[in-house]
């Protein structure tokens, strides 16, 4: 069984931490239909859905990737490194031991999910504001550097195994991997969300997505636009594994 974990958008999203983009006013409303069609996208493509208690004073709670990582043999708990969201990694541990054997980040090292990707048994993480290095050798990634972005998959992402889909200012090419390059005029679109053979991918970069579907990609949209005011992309609010 395929598994999604998400939680609801807290109606204080607009206080969300924000490192590199400005802040503009969210439409709360349309942000939760958003955040609906997601899951309904989500459901579409075999994943049960589990939703998290909600989080109504925890503005970035929905952003529930940022918790945990999830292997095939184990899940790591994270220490966010913004204090303010610490809190949300209580109700994700309680879910996620129902199908994993817990690990725990441990101060002072700080972790957020965003910052790893894994391909196949491979796990890289990028050190930011929110990663450290100490965490990463917790965890036993490979470190990788990158730039002018929250998150290491604002950067780069996964489209297939052989294959990334990166901003090449933000990040450098991957040794042993294609490397496709948004458009430059979308240097946010490099966050994509594989699931199977499956490919969700946020309406606000169309120039990308034609050109992922010149190459054979098919691509299913979803609109993000409130949620990508709190510096998000559609790999952010779920946590996506096989039991």
């Amino acid at each position: 069984m395929r598994i999604a974990i998400t939680r609801s958008v807290s109606p204080r999203i607009a206080e969300c931490e924000l490192s590199h983009i400005e802040r503009k006013p969210i439409d709360f409303d349309r942000a939760v239909s958003q955040h609906h069609a997601y899951e309904r996208a989500l459901a579409s493509h075999g994943c049960t859905i589990i939703r998290l208690p909600d989080l109504p004073d925890m503005p970035d709670s929905v952003f529930v990737e940022d918790t945990a990582i999830v292997l095939r043999d184990a899940a790591i708990i994270a220490r966010p490194g913004a204090q303010s969201r610490r809190g949300e990694t209580e109700s994700v541990a309680v879910e996620l031991k129902k199908y994993r054997k817990l690990r725990c980040i441990e101060a002072p090292a700080t972790l957020d999910g965003g910052d790893v990707l894994v391909t196949g048994q491979k796990m890289v993480a990028g050190i930011s504001q929110r990663t450290n290095a100490a965490a990463i050798e917790q965890i036993g990634a490979t470190p990788v550097r990158f730039r002018g972005c929250l998150h290491l998959k604002s950067a780069v992402t996964q489209l297939d195994d052989e294959t990334l889909l990166f901003n090449p200012n933000y990040v450098d090419p991957f040794p042993n991997f294609e490397c496709i390059a948004v458009d430059p005029n979308e240097p946010q679109g490099a966050n994509i969300l594989r699931i199977g053979d499956a490919l969700i991918y946020s309406a606000s970069y169309p120039r990308t997505r034609r050109l992922l579907e010149s190459r054979g990609y098919r691509i299913d949209v979803v609109e993000m636009s409130e949620l990508e005011k709190a510096e998000a992309g559609v790999t952010c609010c779920s946590l996506i594994f096989e039991t």
